[in-house]
């Protein structure tokens, strides 16, 4: 029974990394096609390539994932896996239902509060503390530095290019951000393919079956990069056009100011305070900070606001219904 629930839990986990994948291919590439930077095509190729890339680069966020959120050691082998599979589903549906609607949610915080919620219908214990210092300060940090970043950069870089010819410099912010982008795409995967590891690598510690002074398998962190590169290549129109083109008209030195530094956050989060910080959160707080150095009537507020309805409601949404499949399968867990 424990290897049918191991292999379920690297299903459902592939499965999740998936749709992270296509749920937040249009963090690292909307800005680029939306000025037309990038065809969609090679923009998709490149990230996923970049995904895969990232995901191979670290482990730490991962580790936080496996063994900072949710506490399994008084539940048995059995109970353990269930919960961690009813988190996933919690994850994966409210994953499914964003990307239907368009929103660009957070995958980060739907794994996290499938978790919570799992872990707290199973009555289990939760590390609060942990989880307020790597997920609730990150989760507000991230995108205050994003947004204030962008703006006072975008400032720099119009004050600097004040008197340089439009058409010409914004040619050559086109071809930047190819690399801008390509920064977007692989802090992706270093932050969101690690979330999946984390949940596998943590089935692995509750049956024994991975040592934890030996760190993920290799096997584990090929696996992961490769469903979210897969995810990523399937893309994410919906929520591109959200990102690209609903919250503000991006132009490409708009774009690579955004790209740039929403790289920069998820690499100083993910190596700095292994924090599994949202890329949605980051990238759409840089799209807004861009934008509000034009007029603060450039951002479509209604838009953004929707999206911050979507972001306040992830984590509750996400455990809801963690916890009422670990209610409805409770019988089971014992």
């Amino acid at each position: 029974m424990e290897v049918a629930l191991v292999i379920l839990v690297v299903a459902l986990a592939l499965g999740f990394d998936y749709t992270n994948g296509f749920h937040d291919a249009a963090n690292a590439i909307a800005t680029s096609v939306s000025t037309r930077a990038l065809t969609p095509r090679i923009a998709l190729i490149m990230a996923a390539v970049m995904n895969f890339v990232g995901a191979m680069l670290g482990t730490t966020v991962a580790e936080t994932i496996a063994t900072s959120i949710v506490d399994l050691t008084d539940a048995s082998n059995h109970s353990a896996l269930l919960v961690i599979v009813c988190a996933l589903v919690g994850a994966i549906v409210w994953n499914l239902i964003t990307w239907w609607f368009g929103l660009p949610s957070s995958s980060t915080h739907a794994l996290i509060g499938g978790l919570v919620g799992a872990g707290l219908a199973a009555s289990l214990g939760v590390y609060w503390s942990s989880v307020y210092a790597k997920v609730v300060v990150p989760m507000v940090l991230s995108p205050v530095l994003g947004f204030t970043l962008a703006f006072f950069l975008m400032v720099g870089v119009l004050w600097l290019l004040r008197n340089r010819p439009p058409t010409r410099t914004m040619r050559r912010f086109r071809l930047a951000q190819t690399v801008s982008a390509a920064a977007m795409a692989l802090g992706h995967g270093l932050q969101d393919a690690q979330k999946t590891m984390g949940v596998i690598y943590l089935a692995l510690l509750t049956v024994g079956w991975a040592d934890k002074d030996a760190g993920i398998p290799l096997w584990v962190k090929v696996a992961a990069a490769a469903a979210i590169s897969a995810g990523t290549y399937a893309g994410g129109w919906r929520i591109m056009r959200t990102l690209g083109r609903k919250i503000i008209e991006v132009d490409p030195a708009r774009g690579f100011v955004a790209e740039s530094v929403s790289a920069t956050v998820l690499y100083g989060m993910a190596m700095g305070l292994h924090a599994p910080v949202s890329t949605t959160h980051t990238v759409t707080s840089a799209i807004m900070g861009v934008g509000a150095t034009k007029r603060a009537s450039a951002v479509r507020w209604g838009v953004a606001k929707n999206i911050a309805t979507a972001w306040v409601l992830t984590i509750p949404a996400a455990a809801f219904v963690a916890a009422l499949f670990t209610l409805l399968l409770r019988p089971v867990i014992g």
